[in-house]
């Protein structure tokens, strides 16, 4: 609930689980929120009374989401942004800063699979590798080093950061190498991380994501069934088929994951590659 001027007004937002106050008066930025798992975490955290800023290279979809959460009684930054530059990154962290003053959680969950990077490992160029690695681990890396850099210099000190990984992480992928490394390089990242600054009060995981219905995920099922409806019913069925839970996941219940990761609730919580796909890769880890 929001009080307002000596009044309670509900906030409602179409994705919360549930109303609570685990969030109220903190600072979550969220990098790629403008759709996916990062725009529902973006509902997730300011129905919970968090003051959040998002994220994204989308001006419109980035302006969306910070106008649902207004019109629900939330507060909502959007800045523009392409977190593989370190300039923009940089300047992400003013505008946030100026406006809100300090930092309590960082999703950092942007990422990109462009078309041109999926391929066998052999015939991907040096240029392909380079734009993959920076749009999908550099990127974390520059943000969490501004977002560790600021925890520290705060008062009081210390918060809680998760890095979106994926399955393809834990080993790899047909045709997507260079994603595979990036999200494997993310899980690494987060756990060196996570013991350099626990005594520092910053705790550090990552959110293993399996498949969610997502543009990423159908942008990849468009691409692999050619626009040909027959195979793209049946990598669908594969995808459900594969997870224990038998269907796609919603991006609501990732977000719930962040959530419960950058709560109190989760103190004692830090280096963990919490995997939520389904039971997806439980027959293999």
């Amino acid at each position: 609930m929001l009080v307002c001027g000596g009044k309670t007004a509900a906030l409602h937002f179409p994705y919360a689980v549930f109303m609570a106050d685990r969030f109220r008066g903190k600072v979550v930025l969220i990098t790629g929120g403008s759709s996916g798992i990062g725009r529902a975490a973006a509902l997730a955290f300011a129905s919970e009374g968090a003051r959040v800023a998002i994220a994204a290279r989308a001006d419109e979809r980035g302006n969306q989401v910070r106008q649902e959460i207004e019109a629900a009684g939330g507060t909502a930054l959007f800045v523009r942004a392409d977190v593989s530059s370190p300039e923009q990154v940089k300047s992400l962290f003013e505008q946030v800063l100026n406006a809100y003053g300090r930092l309590d959680c960082g999703f950092t969950n942007a990422a990109h699979v462009r078309r041109s990077h999926i391929g066998r490992t052999a015939d991907l160029t040096e240029q392909q590798f380079d734009e993959s690695i920076a749009l999908n681990l550099k990127s974390v890396w520059l943000c969490m080093q501004l977002e560790i850099r600021q925890m520290l210099a705060q008062n009081p000190p210390g918060g809680a950061i998760v890095n979106t990984s994926s399955v393809n992480g834990l080993g790899g992928a047909p045709k997507s190498s260079l994603y595979s490394a990036a999200k494997a390089g993310i899980l690494a990242l987060t756990k060196s991380a996570a013991f350099e600054y626990a005594r520092d009060g910053i705790r550090v995981n990552a959110l293993v994501a399996g498949a969610f219905r997502t543009p990423m995920l159908e942008d990849a099922i468009e691409f692999y069934s050619q626009g040909n409806a027959e195979t793209r019913q049946r990598l669908e069925e594969q995808f459900v088929t594969r997870t224990a839970i038998d269907r796609i996941g919603r991006p609501e219940e990732a977000a719930q994951a962040v959530l419960w990761l950058c709560s109190d609730a989760a103190s004692y919580v830090t280096g963990n590659s919490f995997i939520v796909d389904g039971g997806l890769t439980a027959p293999v880890r």
